[in-house]
């Protein structure tokens, strides 16, 4: 602040001085002391602040240098000497300094996007172009038809070409990520200075306007003070840090700068061929093509960058359980041609609960992003690796065979238990994972089939100890297997009926049941799916046994991170139907029910006849039993309502042709009817299908 203070008031000085007599060497005096002061407070700057890239700033510092040097020429030449010839000694020297300060911006810019920045890219090209487009016709190209002599005219248009330049790479350290301190703003402002200055300096050459110690000297002293105050403040050594933000959003201000400039180039067409002749427009017209060019990859760049948002998690850079789900459909699909191996690994981190209880979310978070980091790097190349669950993994393996499965698996296990994770400043933890792991075509010939094996698997796992490998078995025909699987399927109808008993006073899952194998065989299915339908609708809600009693029972409307986590119960229910052999269809149908027809449900966002047959109608079933019961978190109505509720939701919540079933099937008693849990008949009333959890 004592810097810019001191500079602003010589420049008020500079400006108050006659131009006449003594004051014209106080004058020259005071313009090259305050332009060489910028030159040493960058060094000084470096010295006491030691930025990084250090290098960039030694340009810079060398370029200001350079540049006080040829103003001492120049206004020593011009007012002490009155020589006044042009080119002189003092213009080699201006035009030397420009591509220093491109070797520092280059160089910032490199430290500040390690990465790709496309889009930023993008947006300073189509600024640059519009530049370019407008210093050609309107500086350049006069200079170059001008009837003077060559070196003249070498010299007036090198000035604007090598503004062009510093501006491209400045555009591009503008735009880019990175944090913006006061020094980036400070250093910003220079670029901006010296250039705005620059151009208006050929103008009024071109014009014949210039006069030496005119206005423009305010805004050259200007550029300086801010490249001096830049290098001074103590956020400069942060400027070069990298960015830590992967994308750059595209705002309000970037979007109007963005369509002013793209109209910048047609609406000078129209101008230059109204009332000039046509000799600058093909330059205008190549502007215009290489903005429509730059405009599609802008665009191509956002879709992009969505699409990677869509499939990649926010917390770990794993790729999505729903990128993983329909990269295993592909790969099973691939493998089944081709008679390659393939195989899935799920990895839960243990007792992670635990992690989160003791030392808070953020130690969790810290403890999953260290062991997507170490599962990444022990994984091998081509390996599909995301984030399953809250504290869940999973891996795609293409072509690994069964005989290699237990070493990957271990090395995984062995590479996450390595060494400590810190999770809160000085505290580190112990972390361990168990695996679960199924091959194709060992373990099962569909994707569902092959996710419960290996869940199954990591069941296993965890109940033998955890920190450990198990290889999933394919389900036994004995009897033994029978009367296991049998265990399961009336241990998950007990879940059920925990879960109504929780909601209401009304059966719920065993209604729904029976409607949707009624309705099935109504529409001719085979006794597969109506087999399917049936177990399907029994065990619909049971992902909501994991759903904590304050949200699943709270009487008044969810909030959004409320909502995020009811959302959450058909997926839930679709894990534990899964682990019972031969039920993953049954359990693709559980997790679909929520699917709307228009495909604005959830979880997986399906419409129309891609949401499973049985999942349609469990969804008209369970829209209807919920009207139809009583919960702590709505109003009883009555059956007529109910109807025109499910009316309403006819082609956009639920398949028309279900609805109009199920209505006429009401009608003639057939379903529609509940029962409480006492032992009596429901009096009918209603909640909107909408709101159902």
């Amino acid at each position: 602040m004592g810097y810019l203070s001191i500079g602003a008031l010589s420049i008020v000085c500079y400006y108050l001085i006659p131009p006449d007599g003594a004051g014209v060497v106080v004058r020259v005096v005071m313009y090259c002391l305050t332009s060489m002061s910028a030159a040493v407070a960058v060094f000084v700057g470096i010295l006491r602040n030691r930025p990084r890239p250090w290098l960039a700033w030694a340009f810079l510092g060398a370029s200001q240098l350079v540049y006080a040097v040829a103003d001492s020429t120049f206004y020593l030449r011009h007012y002490l000497l009155d020589l006044v010839d042009y080119p002189s000694v003092a213009d080699p020297l201006y035009l030397a300094h420009y591509p220093l300060v491109v070797c520092a911006l280059v160089l910032l810019i490199r430290h500040r996007t390690p990465g790709r920045d496309i889009p930023g890219l993008i947006d300073a090209a189509v600024l640059a172009v519009v530049a370019a487009m407008l210093s050609w016709l309107y500086l350049i190209a006069p200079q170059a038809r001008a009837d003077s002599p060559m070196l003249v005219k070498v010299t007036s248009v090198a000035y604007p070409v090598m503004d062009l330049a510093m501006l491209a790479v400045a555009l591009r350290l503008i735009l880019g990520t990175g944090r913006r301190p006061p020094s980036f703003m400070l250093l910003s402002g220079n670029l901006l200075a010296i250039f705005a200055a620059d151009t208006i300096y050929v103008g009024q050459q071109l014009d014949g306007t210039y006069q030496t110690g005119n206005w423009l000297d305010a805004l050259w002293l200007v550029g300086n003070l801010s490249l001096g105050a830049a290098a001074l403040h103590p956020t400069m050594r942060w400027l070069g840090d990298p960015s830590p933000v992967a994308d750059q959003r595209l705002g309000p201000v970037r979007i109007m700068a963005l369509c002013v400039a793209a109209l910048v180039a047609p609406a000078t067409l129209l101008v230059r061929g109204a009332n000039e002749p046509a000799q600058d427009l093909p330059v205008i017209a190549a502007a215009c093509a290489i903005l429509f060019l730059l405009a599609i990859a802008r665009l191509a760049a956002l879709v992009a960058d969505q699409r990677r948002l869509a499939i990649t998690d926010g917390l770990t850079g794993l790729h999505t359980r729903r990128f993983f789900e329909a990269q295993l459909t592909l790969e099973v699909q691939r493998a089944r041609r081709s008679g390659a191996p393939l195989a899935v690994i799920i990895v839960d981190i243990d007792r992670f609960k635990s992690i989160n209880d003791e030392y808070g979310h953020p130690a969790g978070d810290a403890a999953l992003v260290e062991v997507a980091t170490r599962l990444r790097t022990a994984a091998r190349a081509g390996d599909v690796i995301a984030r399953y669950g809250g504290e869940e993994f999973a891996l795609l393996l293409p072509g690994a065979s069964p005989e290699d499965l237990p070493a990957i698996a271990q090395r995984l296990r062995e590479q996450v238990a390595s060494s400590p994770i810190a999770v809160a400043g000085d505290c580190w933890l112990a972390v361990t994972v168990s695996i679960g792991v199924a091959s194709y075509p060992d373990h099962g010939h569909l994707e569902g089939g092959l996710i419960a094996v290996a869940d199954r698997a990591l069941y296993a796992a965890k109940s033998a100890g955890r920190d450990r490998v198990v290889v999933g078995v394919p389900s036994r025909g004995d009897r033994h297997s029978c009367d296991e699987d049998a265990e399961m399927v009336e241990f998950l109808f007990r879940t059920a009926d925990e879960v109504d008993a929780a909601l209401s006073n009304y059966q719920h899952s065993k209604a729904i049941s029976l409607w949707a194998m009624v309705m099935a065989s109504e529409l001719g299915a085979d006794l597969a799916t109506i087999r399917r339908a049936a177990l399907a609708g029994r065990l619909h809600d049971i992902g909501k046994i994991v759903i904590p009693a304050s949200i699943l029972a709270k009487p008044a409307a969810l909030d959004a991170e409320e909502w995020r986590v009811m959302r959450e119960h058909p997926d839930h229910g679709y894990r534990i139907a899964a682990v019972v052999p031969g039920f993953e269809e049954v359990a693709q149908s559980i997790r679909q029910h929520h699917e709307r027809y228009d495909g604005s449900g959830y979880p997986q966002g399906l419409s129309g006849r891609c949401i499973r047959l049985e999942a349609r109608l469990i969804a008209v079933c369970d829209a209807w039993a919920a009207m139809l019961s009583d919960r702590p978190y709505h109003v009883m109505r009555t059956p007529e309502q109910a109807r025109q509720e499910l009316i309403r939701g006819r082609g956009s919540q639920f398949d028309p042709d279900v609805v109009d079933l199920f209505l006429a099937l009401e009608a003639s008693g057939r379903v529609g009817r509940l029962s409480r849990l006492d032992g009596s008949e429901s009096a009918g009333l209603f909640i909107p299908p909408t709101g159902t959890r």
